[in-house]
């Protein structure tokens, strides 16, 4: 995507559950001249349609954390699934480290709080639109400091195989273990990863692998 022009406005997509939230958002972009709302939608899927739209109507996007059907990490990991293409800037009313590095694990360009001055919002959607990474201060020596880092050799056959698009069944009768010992493995791995599906696991760890250093270091 071509950084947008200086003269031009910027076009926004919100996508947010929370209507307050929404309308905020809306008044504040209007009174600022750098920017245009465009569009607000309450979940993942019709963002993710958005997206997918080859003349998209919006520059960059507010992705609340928590939309209606998904929360912002489950969307990137579906951005990624897609190679879709879009700028966005995850706008969390939750303080929680694990988020942020988790959205920049998943190639976020733009994060900030619901809580923080409305200038840093606006200045990180003007860098991300200029196609700059805007991220707070996280220890970068510690971003790749993943759970995938700690997995053990089984976690990571199982997760290789996971995104190589094997079902429950084909990894019980490969390796001799019911599907419900599958589940429970899955589980386990999805809990260690700190992910909630199968999803956002395949995306982490296509994330990792792209990024160069191998996850089995």
């Amino acid at each position: 995507m071509v950084p947008v022009a200086r003269d031009s406005k910027f076009k926004i997509l919100i996508a947010e559950r929370n209507p307050l939230v929404v309308a905020a958002l809306g008044d504040m972009i209007s009174r600022d001249g750098r920017f245009e709302l465009v569009d607000s939608v309450p979940t993942g899927k019709a963002f993710l349609q958005a997206a997918s739209e080859a003349d998209q109507s919006f520059d960059l996007a507010v992705l609340g954390w928590k939309l209606s059907d998904m929360d912002s990490g489950e969307v990137l990991a579906e951005m990624q699934r897609r190679s879709l293409h879009a700028r966005v800037v995850v706008f969390s009313n939750d303080h929680d480290i694990s988020i942020l590095k988790q959205c920049v694990r998943l190639g976020v360009q733009g994060f900030c709080y619901q809580f923080d001055d409305p200038a840093i919002l606006f200045d990180t959607l003007v860098a991300v639109a200029h196609g700059r990474i805007c991220i707070p201060y996280v220890d970068v020596s510690k971003i790749n400091d993943t759970p995938l880092s700690r997995l053990t050799a089984r976690e990571r056959e199982l997760l290789s195989v996971l995104a190589d698009g094997w079902t429950n069944l084909q990894i019980a009768s490969r390796t001799g273990i019911s599907e419900n010992t599958v589940k429970y493995h899955l589980k386990n791995l999805y809990d260690k990863l700190d992910v909630r599906n199968r999803a956002m696991a395949v995306a982490l760890y296509a994330s990792e692998k792209n990024r160069g250093p191998s996850v089995n270091a």
